[in-house]
C-alpha cells in the first residue's frame, strides 16, 4: 500500500495513554533539548541503545525489528543484543530497570506496545529512555490503520534518531531506482520505487521502454527521467501516486540527466549538439527552455544547490572530466574537482554543505564529497564500479550503485564513511535517487 497521507492525517500525537492516565511530551517540546552526541564531532562512538519488542503481538515485534535495522544501518547508533538484557521484564506504563540495562551495556532504551484500539484502529507508542540520567527523552503515540505499521516504525526511528543526535531522520523517505533483470545483453529496466530500507517495493513502469537517470522531485511525489519511447530518448515527467505521465518536451537529439529545481517548477538538463551537449533549464509551466552552457565541450550532470542559485555540472572543457559550478543563469564557470582521474555523476547535499560524485582512475571508481569549494574532498568508497550517487533529505547519507560485473546493486553509506550497508533490492538495482521525507 502507498501512503499519501502525512503526519497530520493520520498521527495523534501527545494524547493520554489509556488507563494509565500518563500524558506523552509532544516531540516539539523534546526539540528544545541538546543531543545526547554530536555526530559531526567526528570519530564519536555510536550511541547504544536497546530496543525490546513493543508488546507481545506481532505488530509491537515488527515495528522493533524496523526501528533496529534502521539505527543499526545509520552507523551512528550500536543495537544492543537482546540476549544482554533476556528476562528483564518491560512495562510500557513503567520506567524501566535502569540498572539492569545499564548492566548490558545500553545507554538509551526504547519501550512501548502497539494494539488494536476500540476504535479498530491500531494504536502504537513509544518512549525514549536515558539510562544514565534515569529519564524520559522522548515519546509519542500514533493511531493509524495497521497497515501503515511500517511507516511508523520509520517515523518512530526518524524521532529517535533527531532526538539522540540532533539531526533530522531520513528512515520515513522513499528511493526510486532502475530495475534491472535478464541477461546483460538483454537486459530489461523498470522504474521502481521503495521505502529507504529496500522494502515495499513497487514497479512504476512495465519495461517495454528503456529507462535511465530517474530524479526526485524535493517538493512532489513527482519523478523525471529518460526513457527510449519508440527508439528515441525523450524525457518524462511521471506523479507517482496517481501514475500520471507527460512528456518534456521534444528536444532534437539526445538528452541526458534531467534533475529538478529546488522548488519543482524547472528542470536542468544536457542536450547533445554535434559532438558535444549543452546544459538546458526548462520551465515546467510554459516548456520554454534556456540554454545555459556553450561550446564544443561535452556539459552534462547538472545538479541545482538547494537554494536555487547554482549548478554545479560535469565537463571536459579543460581536457579531462571535472566538475564545475556556474550561476543558475549560465555564464561562467568555476572549475572545483583537483584531484587525480576524472569526475562525473555530481549533486548537491540538500544541507548545501556538501557535493557528492563520482571519481575514477587506476582502475578504480570512488564515490565522494566535497565542499561547494572543491575543498575537504572525503572517499567513501572505492572499487570496481561505483557509480549515481543521491543524498538522503538530511544531507547525511549517500546511496549509489555498484556493479562487480554480476549486475549492479544499491548501497549505502554515511558521509562520514562510517558505516557502508547493502540495501536489498529485488533483482539488480541502479540510479537510484532519494525522495524527500513523507513526513
Amino acid at each position: 500500500m502507498t501512503l499519501t497521507l502525512n503526519r497530520r492525517n493520520f498521527l495523534s500525537a501527545g494524547a493520554a495513554l489509556g488507563a494509565s492516565g500518563l500524558v506523552l511530551p509532544s516531540a516539539r517540546a523534546q526539540q528544545s533539548q541538546p543531543p545526547v552526541i554530536d555526530i559531526r564531532r567526528g570519530q564519536v562512538q555510536p550511541f547504544p541503545i536497546a530496543v525490546p519488542n513493543l508488546g507481545n503481538d506481532d505488530m509491537g515485534r515488527n515495528i522493533a525489528g524496523v526501528i533496529e535495522n534502521n539505527l543499526r544501518r545509520s552507523g551512528f547508533f550500536r543495537v544492543i543484543d537482546r540476549q544482554a538484557y533476556a528476562g528483564v521484564a518491560v512495562d510500557p506504563d513503567q520506567a524501566p530497570n535502569f540498572q539492569r540495562f545499564q548492566q548490558a551495556g545500553a545507554a538509551g532504551v526504547v519501550t512501548g506496545r502497539a494494539g488494536r484500539g476500540a476504535d479498530g484502529r491500531s494504536r502504537v507508542e513509544f518512549r525514549l529512555w536515558d539510562v544514565a540520567q534515569g529519564g524520559q527523552l522522548h515519546g509519542q503515540q500514533f493511531a493509524t490503520q495497521e497497515a501503515n505499521w511500517r511507516r511508523i516504525a520509520h517515523i518512530i526511528s526518524d524521532q529517535i534518531f533527531e532526538r539522540v543526535t540532533g539531526e533530522k531522520g531520513h528512515f520515513d523517505s522513499r528511493v526510486v531506482f532502475v530495475d534491472e533483470t535478464g541477461p546483460k545483453d538483454r537486459r530489461q529496466k523498470r522504474l521502481a520505487i521503495m521505502d529507504q530500507d529496500g522494502a515495499n517495493v513497487r514497479y512504476l513502469t512495465r519495461g517495454g521502454d528503456l529507462v535511465l537517470t530517474p530524479r526526485f522531485s524535493p517538493s512532489s511525489q513527482d519523478i523525471t527521467y529518460m526513457a527510449y519511447n519508440a527508439g528515441e530518448p525523450r524525457v518524462f515527467l511521471l506523479n507517482i501516486e496517481s501514475g500520471q505521465r507527460e512528456q518534456v518536451g521534444n528536444f532534437p537529439g539526445m538528452s541526458f540527466s534531467p534533475r529538478f529545481s529546488p522548488d519543482g517548477q524547472r528542470i536542468v538538463l544536457s542536450l547533445q549538439q554535434g559532438a558535444g551537449s549543452s546544459i538546458y533549464s526548462m520551465d515546467l509551466r510554459s516548456k520554454n527552455a534556456v540554454r545555459l552552457t556553450d561550446g564544443s565541450a561535452i556539459d552534462t550532470g547538472p545538479s541545482f544547490s538547494p537554494d536555487g542559485r547554482q549548478i554545479v555540472f560535469e565537463s571536459d572543457r579543460g581536457g579531462t572530466q571535472q566538475l564545475y559550478i556556474m550561476g543558475a543563469g549560465g555564464g561562467g564557470a568555476n572549475r572545483i574537482s583537483f584531484g587525480e582521474g576524472r569526475y562525473s555523476t555530481p549533486v548537491w547535499s540538500p544541507r548545501g554543505d556538501l557535493i557528492a560524485f563520482t571519481r575514477q582512475g587506476g582502475g578504480q571508481f570512488s564515490i565522494g564529497v566535497m565542499k561547494p569549494d572543491g575543498s575537504g574532498e572525503r572517499i567513501l568508497t572505492t572499487g570496481f564500479h561505483n557509480e549515481g550517487p543521491t543524498f538522503a533529505p538530511n544531507g547525511l547519507f549517500v546511496m549509489y550503485f555498484r556493479d562487480q560485473g554480476a549486475g549492479p546493486q544499491l548501497f549505502q553509506s554515511d558521509i562520514f564513511a562510517r558505516a557502508e550497508n547493502r540495501v536489498p533490492t529485488p533483482s539488480f538495482g541502479s540510479d537510484p535517487a532519494w525522495g524527500p521525507t513523507l513526513s
